[in-house]
């Protein structure tokens, strides 16, 4: 019985360490805001991200202030193409269930539906609404921002983000 146990902790150790590497690790981590450098301004339009290029030192902490003045529900997702490929299937369930709609984020039918969107480097936003990360870059990209909303990325709402050796 205790292997049984013991296998079962590792098991879920594993897991837990796996999801926290591929939410925050491969595009940077959630940062220090005392260790911000400066504050950017990101506007979210109806599929496009403005400014258009972002650069960013290895290893800078950032404070993002992002806005969606579109007409549509958007997400500022950080993370690699591979990251947004798997959290795609998440946000088309989202939609399925109506926890998204393409104007509106129902919270009470996301939870309803076991879904959470808490990753730490994502925000997903109402037309007409801000929020801020703060956010600490890797030492190497490739990193991307882009929205997973379904359709959104494949429309081009996403950007390669330039991250220079310090």
């Amino acid at each position: 019985m205790n292997r049984i146990l013991n296998g079962l902790a590792a098991a879920l150790l594993l897991s837990a360490t796996t999801a926290a590497g591929a939410a925050s690790g491969a595009g940077g981590q959630p940062g220090d805001p005392q260790q911000v450098t400066r504050t950017i301004e990101v506007v979210m339009h109806d599929n496009y991200f403005e400014p258009e290029q972002l650069s960013f030192a290895a290893g800078e902490t950032v404070r993002l202030k992002v806005r969606n003045e579109g007409a549509l529900v958007h997400e500022f997702n950080i993370g690699t193409e591979r990251t947004h490929r798997a959290h795609a299937d998440e946000m088309r369930d989202m939609m399925k269930s109506g926890a998204i709609t393409a104007r509106s984020v129902n919270e009470e039918q996301m939870a309803e539906s076991g879904m959470t969107h808490d990753d730490p480097g994502s925000l997903l936003l109402e037309p007409g609404e801000t929020s801020t990360l703060t956010w600490s870059f890797p030492d190497h990209g490739p990193v991307q921002i882009a929205c997973n909303v379904p359709g959104h990325r494949e429309a081009g709402m996403k950007a390669e983000l330039e991250i220079a050796a310090r």
